[in-house]
């Protein structure tokens, strides 16, 4: 999922659907419930469901794969929107050396606030330069 997550975010989110996912890179900009970058989340929940769905009489290899998504989802929305973007009270910090290179890797993406320009696409692997930037014992 990660691979499918990187190219998503690269060439989707930051291509030809700018515009539902550019109201989560304005800077300073007071979160509100949902943005319309969050129907990128929606969208996916719904792939999965329907996997699970087709999947699901006589556990079809689908099943599994939704379930997946599924996982992967919950991971990134605890992940990015819980731990990085702190959108709830809980999850603010972290003594794992590994999460926080994750958060400050991902803050590192959002310095840039348009559609060209940004690095670090993925969200659970951080490229081996970036590692060494931002790997920190706290």
């Amino acid at each position: 999922m990660e691979g499918v997550a990187w190219f998503t975010h690269k060439y989707i989110m930051h291509g030809f659907l700018w515009y539902l996912h550019s109201d989560h890179h304005i800077k300073g900009k007071k979160r509100k419930l949902m943005e319309r970058n969050d129907i990128f989340g929606l969208f996916f929940a719904g792939i999965s469901a329907g996997l699970i769905v087709h999947g699901a009489e006589g556990l079809k290899p689908t099943f599994f794969l939704g379930l997946g998504v599924a996982g992967y989802g919950l991971a990134y929305f605890l992940f990015h929107d819980i731990f990085v973007h702190r959108r709830a009270p809980i999850l603010k910090k972290s003594r794992l050396p590994y999460l926080n290179m994750l958060r400050r890797a991902h803050h590192f993406h959002h310095e840039v606030e348009t559609r060209q320009g940004a690095q670090a696409f993925g969200f659970f692997y951080v490229s081996p330069q970036l590692r060494k930037k931002f790997w920190k014992s706290d």
